[in-house]
């Protein structure tokens, strides 16, 4: 069985505002989406990467994967209308390709400063509890609102709240069944796995995620992304 990390990035970035999809902008003269390759490129436990993306731009991925010897992309397959149906395309594209028990890491091709812990720590609780969905304690207190943030419904204990980040880790069978399912009950618009998992009773187990680990949204999170990257490479450097 192979461990497989299957990256979504077939987004069409309508938040970020820019002319390109955010995945494809260059942050340090490398583009997003490769970032994200690179991590789990250097990561051992990870034998190969396929990426889901916009029809028009499947070409383009394969070229900078050459550029920047992204030696284990193996599969680049084209994204449907909603994340999930993304996602479910990829899947439907490895259900031939590898071994049903394998252990497919899914996860955001905009969520570049994944680590390796965080890699490893997933596939940690993965081989523990058969499942695991990358996590951070909630360190806000928050509240709920019924009238688009004017105004507090109530608050509810931040103790109790975790923010899911991914990878997302399950076996390659276990998500097939669960988008069949999904397909079934007419659960059309769950983004992220966790969130169907848990549509469909299933207990979530979390691995650790980290405040590091962010997901580039806005133009924000690119100018967070560019300080953390420079960040790292002050620490190695000294």
């Amino acid at each position: 069985k192979m461990t497989v990390a299957l990256l979504t990035a077939a987004g069409s970035g309508t938040r970020m505002g820019q002319d390109i999809p955010k995945q494809f902008i260059h942050v340090d003269n490398k583009p997003v989406i490769i970032h994200t390759m690179e991590a789990f490129q250097k990561h051992p436990s990870v034998d190969a990467i396929m990426v889901v993306t916009i029809p028009s731009w499947i070409e383009v991925v394969k070229a900078y994967a050459k550029q920047f010897n992204i030696s284990k992309l193996r599969w680049v397959v084209a994204g449907g209308k909603t994340g999930q149906e993304s996602i479910y395309n990829g899947l439907k594209s490895l259900e031939n390709e590898i071994p049903s028990n394998s252990i497919v890491m899914i996860h955001d091709g905009n969520r570049c400063m994944v680590s390796g812990e965080i890699i490893s720590d997933s596939i940690a609780t993965f081989h523990k509890y058969g499942s695991a969905v990358t996590a951070i304690p909630c360190v806000e207190a928050v509240f709920r609102s019924n009238d688009d943030g004017i105004s507090s419904v109530d608050s509810i204990p931040r103790e109790q709240l975790f923010r899911t980040q991914t990878p997302h880790t399950y076996t390659l069978e276990k998500l097939l069944d669960a988008h069949k399912k999904a397909k079934e009950k007419n659960i059309t618009n769950t983004a992220a796995t966790c969130t169907l998992m848990q549509a469909l009773g299933e207990t979530v187990y979390f691995s650790k995620g980290s405040e590091e680990n962010l997901k580039l949204t806005t133009i924000d999170d690119i100018m967070i992304f560019k300080a953390l990257l420079h960040t790292k490479k002050d620490n190695w450097l000294k």
